[in-house]
C-alpha cells in the first residue's frame, strides 16, 4: 500500500536523523544545526536520540540529562562544503517543516528574525534560492520550488525516500499531461464532430434544391467526400482528396455559406 503524504514525510526525516557522519566536523556541524535549544524539540523522539548520539559523539554529555544547547555560532563562510550540509541537515530536522500536499512540496526554516536573512542568503549562494519574511514574531525561511526542495534534500542527505518522493512527483506530472493530452483531443473530437454536423446539413440542404450540382469540381469532391466520411477531420478529407487542407476548408466554408445564407 503507497504511504500517505505524511508517512513520506516521516520516513525523509527519519531517514535524515539516521545518518550517521562519518567526519568529526560533519557531526560537529550537525550538533550545531540541531540548537536544541527548546524544550518543546525533545517530544520528537527522533530528534531526541539523534541530539544524545551527537552529544556524546562530541563529547558534551556523559548522559541525556546533561545535554547543553550548543551556543557557538556556524562559520558558513569558512566551512567546507560537506560541514555545510550537515549543519543545514540539523537545521532541517530540528527547525523545518515539509509539506507534500497536493502535490506540491513546501519547505520551511522557522528561525530567530536575525538568522532568517542569513540563511536565505546562505542558501541563495548555494544555488537553493528562498523567500524569507517575519511571521509572528519568527522569521521564516521557504522554499516552494519542487526541484529546490528536492535539492536540498538530497544534498542533506535524503535518498530512498526521496527517490520516492520524485517518483511520485514524475508520475503526478506525467498524470497531468495525459489527462492535458486526453481534454485537449477530446475538445478537438467535439469540435469536429459539431462541424461534420453542421456540413452534412449544409451538403444535405445544396443537394436537395440542386444547387450542389452547379458547385466547382472540387466543392462537389469535398462535398461526397465529407458525406461518406462524416468522422474524417480536415486533414484526412485533404488527403483522401489529395489537395491542400486550405482547399478543403474553403470548400466546405463556402458550402455552409450557401446553405444558410
Amino acid at each position: 500500500m503507497a504511504r500517505t503524504e505524511r508517512d513520506l514525510v516521516l520516513a525523509l526525516r527519519a531517514e535524515l536523523a539516521g545518518i550517521d557522519p562519518a567526519r568529526d566536523c560533519d557531526r560537529e556541524a550537525e550538533w550545531l544545526g540541531l540548537e536544541m535549544d527548546l524544550p518543546g524539540r525533545w517530544r520528537d523522539a527522533t530528534l531526541a536520540r539523534l541530539a544524545v548520539r551527537l552529544a556524546r559523539q562530541a563529547g558534551e554529555v556523559g548522559r541525556p540529562g546533561d545535554i547543553l544547547a550548543p551556543t557557538a555560532a556556524f562559520d558558513w563562510p569558512n566551512r567546507a562544503e560537506h560541514c555545510r550540509m550537515a549543519w543545514l541537515r540539523g537545521r532541517f530536522l530540528s527547525h523545518g517543516s515539509l509539506s507534500l500536499a497536493n502535490g506540491r512540496a513546501h519547505l520551511e526554516l522557522v528561525v530567530s528574525p536575525e538568522e532568517a536573512p542569513v540563511l536565505a542568503g546562505w542558501l541563495d549562494d548555494a544555488g537553493m534560492p528562498p523567500s524569507w519574511r517575519v511571521r509572528r514574531g519568527r522569521g521564516v525561511v521557504t522554499l516552494k520550488s519542487a526541484e529546490t526542495v528536492q535539492l536540498l534534500l538530497r544534498r542533506i542527505g535524503a535518498g530512498a525516500s526521496l527517490l520516492e518522493l520524485e517518483t511520485r512527483q514524475v508520475a503526478r506530472t506525467l498524470r497531468g499531461e495525459l489527462n492535458r493530452v486526453i481534454n485537449a483531443e477530446s475538445a478537438n473530437l467535439i469540435r469536429t464532430v459539431r462541424a461534420a454536423g453542421r456540413q452534412l446539413e449544409a451538403i444535405a440542404a445544396l443537394t436537395a434544391d440542386g444547387r450542389l450540382a452547379e458547385e466547382p469540381p472540387t466543392v462537389r469532391a469535398v462535398a461526397a467526400a465529407r458525406r461518406e466520411t462524416p468522422e474524417a477531420t480536415l486533414g484526412e478529407l485533404a488527403d483522401r482528396l489529395a489537395i491542400h487542407r486550405s482547399a478543403v476548408q474553403r470548400a466546405l466554408d463556402r458550402i455552409e455559406r450557401l446553405a444558410f445564407a
